[in-house]
């Protein structure tokens, strides 16, 4: 049986980061070698990922080289810093499929890069990446980015778990 998965801004191969964000590795191929094992560690090729965006700031042999050793069916939501590479580029990397607009998923998450202006009226939760170590306060929204998820993959299902407990508590 397959699973689906989501996950956010691993921002392969961007030294900066690590700062940045206070990323625990000591350098870029620590990062990255970490971040392909826990992907690996969660996900089986029969299961689907849908990635929010900043991939990765490596070259294309060197992305393709990523991407081809994770597991899973993989789609790819354009983050801000994938945008100037188009489409063609991260098909040709390897990437499932790509969008360069949000998607909606099960008729319920609203899955972007950025968070979106989501009012109180709106069915959807938004599931998003961007804003790495901060959060965006209210129900509706669900930070997705590697840094709250021990750079792993989260599951349907506990997205789905962690959204229920929040609006009932």
């Amino acid at each position: 049986m397959s699973n689906v998965f989501f996950t956010s801004d691993h921002h392969f191969g961007h030294k900066l980061i690590i700062d940045f964000e206070s990323r625990p590795f000591k350098n870029v191929e620590e990062m990255d070698r970490v971040m392909i094992e826990r992907w690996n560690s969660t996900v089986v090729p029969q299961d689907t990922v849908f990635h929010l965006g900043d991939f990765s700031f490596r070259k294309l042999e060197d992305t393709r080289s990523i991407v081809s050793a994770l597991n899973g069916y993989k789609i790819l939501i354009l983050g801000n810093h994938d945008r100037s590479r188009g489409r063609s580029w991260w098909l040709e990397a390897g990437f499932n499929e790509v969008s360069e607009y949000p998607l909606i998923y099960k008729d319920f998450f609203f899955l972007s890069h950025e968070p979106m202006y989501m009012n109180k009226h709106m069915p959807y939760v938004n599931v998003h990446g961007h804003i790495h170590g901060q959060k965006y306060e209210g129900k509706n929204y669900f930070n997705l980015c590697v840094e709250h998820w021990d750079y792993t993959p989260l599951s349907f299902q506990q997205i789905r778990d962690a959204v229920v407990v929040s609006e009932e508590g």
